[in-house]
């Protein structure tokens, strides 16, 4: 299932955007943040979306240097991604140290990734009953999750 196929608890799926509207989502999303929308940010987020998989900030940035034909620093991209995520515009998967384009930047939640070994396809998927049951754990030992990010991994539909 690819990450655009992103599924609510409830079992129906969140309004998901895609290029451009995408693109201008993300631009007004971050800018009501307080943080600026400059053409290197754009230029990281399309690169960002256009996957379906999670991908590497090596990978962004190789591919803006050769679509900019210069070198675009993976620190560049590597910061920017931060701004992305601390500003829920993109989600980190941990265990790969890659990212993935957050489809609805308006929606906020905790990650969960089903992540295949094989493929490397991250399903993300909202279930607010393991999200409060996460928070709670963390709670009840008196930690307070900023950012709770759950990986499950295993072999997606077409790998098993």
């Amino acid at each position: 299932m690819p990450h655009s196929a992103h599924l609510a608890a409830h079992g129906r799926p969140h309004h998901e955007l895609t290029g451009d509207e995408l693109v201008a989502e993300a631009s007004r999303a971050l800018i009501a943040a307080g943080e600026q929308w400059t053409s290197m940010r754009e230029a990281v987020f399309t690169e960002l979306a256009r996957h379906e998989r999670p991908v590497s900030a090596y990978d962004i940035a190789d591919n803006l240097s050769a679509s900019r034909g210069k070198r675009v620093a993976p620190n560049s991209v590597y910061r920017i991604l931060d701004v992305f995520v601390a500003n829920n515009l993109a989600m980190r998967v941990e265990s790969a140290n890659a990212y993935l384009a957050n489809t609805h930047p308006g929606c906020a939640h905790d990650c969960i990734f089903l992540v295949c070994d094989e493929c490397g396809e991250a399903a993300h998927v909202d279930d607010e009953a393991v999200s409060r049951a996460v928070r709670a754990i963390a709670s009840n030992r008196n930690f307070k999750a900023m950012r709770p990010v759950l990986e499950i991994r295993g072999l997606c539909k077409a790998c098993a």
